[in-house]
């Protein structure tokens, strides 16, 4: 069931309010999921069930994007906002230093999580931020690109496009390299996701100097890559293992940008692999 929490962050000009939606299930050690810019936390659903097997699996909207709503004035959606208002979510929820797996945007935020020593493990899928300028571009571009068509479309539109393995094709190729494989009811609501998304164009922004440079040493990492994702190359999973001389570097045959939905299993296993 969803819930939503609220608690205060710092700002220049004194405390702020943040209120962050989140769903939760199972028992065991915490387990954060941290979705991507425009998404929400439904990508995790084809597999929260195998996560909540093993772990008490708190999978969140983050600021801005789903159901949680955007940052109060004063806050940016820069990593030294967003870092530490994801800590004080896990101190409003009593959780202390979480396993962490995130994707794209999401997984960018759990390395910076574990290289402030806020997650006891880190599973980075296609995380952003070890890209060229180029390709940074390119990226950029093409989420905009997503942004624009899931604005302009009429939302029969979308519901209609979503009922054929064809139009599911067309309005999320981009993200999985098996989109068929989505429910309709899956794609119409991540694309009025993404046609709702308070904090995209600011999140976009801040992310247009963001390099991840640094080491994350002691605890698991774990980077894991699809072989078809058309958003952030794979290419860039090499560079992260440079960076990160200790991760894991996992190859996810098959998958494209957003793997939970192309292979749950296997994206399930590389996550839990970590944890463990």
């Amino acid at each position: 069931m969803a819930a939503e929490v609220s608690f205060s962050v710092a700002s220049s000009d004194g405390p702020r309010t943040v209120t962050i939606a989140y769903e939760r299930a199972g028992a065991g050690e915490p387990l954060l999921l941290l979705h991507g810019i425009g998404h929400h936390r439904q990508a995790w659903g084809p597999v929260l069930e195998i996560l909540a097997a093993e772990h008490d699996v708190i999978a969140v909207d983050l600021p801005g994007f789903g159901a949680s709503p955007a940052l109060p004035d004063g806050l940016a959606y820069g990593l030294s906002t967003v870092v530490p208002a994801l800590g004080a979510l896990c101190e409003a929820l009593e959780i202390e230093r979480p396993h962490v797996a995130g994707n794209s945007l999401g997984g960018l935020l759990a390395l910076e999580l574990g290289r402030e020593k806020l997650a006891r493990s880190v599973t980075a899928l296609s995380p952003a931020g070890f890209w060229t300028t180029a390709e940074r571009r390119y990226a950029f571009g093409t989420l905009l690109a997503m942004r624009r068509g899931a604005r302009l479309l009429p939302v029969p539109v979308i519901e209609r496009l979503s009922t054929s393995a064809a139009g599911r094709t067309a309005l999320t190729s981009t993200i999985y390299a098996r989109p068929w494989r989505r429910s309709p009811e899956a794609v119409v609501a991540e694309t009025l996701a993404l046609r709702h998304a308070a904090g995209f164009e600011a999140t976009l922004t801040a992310g247009l100097d963001v390099h991840f440079r640094d080491d994350v040493p002691g605890l698991p990492v774990t980077v894991a890559w699809g072989t078809r994702d058309r958003l952030l190359l794979r290419r860039q999973g090499v560079r992260a293992k440079h960076t990160i001389p200790g991760a894991r570097l996992v190859r996810l045959p098959g998958c494209g940008h957003v793997p939970m939905n192309d292979d749950p299993a296997l994206v399930a296993r590389a996550i839990l692999d970590t944890c463990r």
